[in-house]
């Protein structure tokens, strides 16, 4: 007889990540602020990782009385013996932090080229390198790596991030087929543009690029492939990676959920 879901009914449960312990990188910002908040809000311990030791603690100071804990952890994902070291322990790990430079290929800085690929996939492998022992002797873990529509597609003038994404699908599949065994599930969550100052600061590079005044970059080269004609809010996709961490979601793992509005849709 095969094993049955751990779903104790028909009714969806409310997350609860009493006792357990999260991490999530480049949270003190965008993205990661809001799933740091939003594992804070289910009952776990999050360690909020971060180079920009203030705004983690502002962050820690949002945090304040919600179910779980915050504590800040100021770390250059460069620095990647650290990562390693700063996620053992961890039952959730959340694979955030990144970089943006819109330039063409001939163009493009080979030191920023390896910057990008070191804390956009080098630095979550060896995040997952440091959680996964944990995860795999507790029988539990959820990995989720904050991937993109770039994961999936490619767009000019992005080199390193669209590699570095595409790399993060693999490595994500990769972590889903080993960690089967051992209860630990590994997704990507994929949206289109969001609200963060990661898109915001693009809008120069982008309009430079594409040759176009900056007011039209939003319309006519951001939301040019949405059929949703908006961006993200960085709460839709925090509440993505809480669907994940749930016990509805065990069986999701090797897959990437979209939020893309439709993009890849064409």
């Amino acid at each position: 007889m095969t094993a049955r879901s751990a779903l104790p009914g028909p009714h969806t449960p409310t997350l609860d990540l009493g006792g357990r312990t999260a991490l999530v990188t480049g949270a003190a910002g965008g993205i990661g602020r809001a799933c740091a908040l939003r594992l804070a809000a289910a009952g776990a311990k999050v360690r909020a990782v971060d180079r920009d030791a203030a705004g983690l603690d502002a962050l820690a100071e949002e945090a304040r009385g919600l179910a779980g804990a915050l504590a800040p952890h100021a770390l250059d994902l460069t620095d990647l013996d650290a990562a390693e070291l700063a996620a053992a322990g961890t039952d959730v790990l959340v694979n955030n932090a990144g970089l943006q430079l819109v330039r063409p290929i001939e163009e493009f800085p080979p030191d920023v080229f390896h910057t990008v690929l070191t804390v956009m996939l080098e630095a979550p492998f060896r995040l997952m390198r440091g959680a996964l022992p944990h995860m795999y002797g507790q029988g539990w873990g959820r990995i989720v790596n904050i991937s993109s529509v770039h994961g999936l597609r490619a767009s000019p003038f992005k080199s390193a991030y669209v590699a570095a994404k595409h790399g993060l699908e693999g490595l994500s599949k990769t972590a889903a087929l080993e960690g089967a065994p051992h209860g630990v599930t590994s997704n990507c969550v994929n949206p289109a543009y969001v609200r963060t100052p990661l898109v915001e600061r693009q809008i120069a590079d982008q309009a430079r690029a594409h040759g176009i005044p900056e007011e039209r970059v939003l319309s006519e080269v951001l939301l040019r492939d949405s059929a949703v004609k908006r961006l993200i809010e960085p709460e839709e996709v925090a509440e993505a990676v809480a669907y994940l961490c749930g016990p509805q979601a065990s069986f999701m793992t090797g897959t990437s959920l979209v939020l893309d509005g439709g993009w890849t849709a064409h």
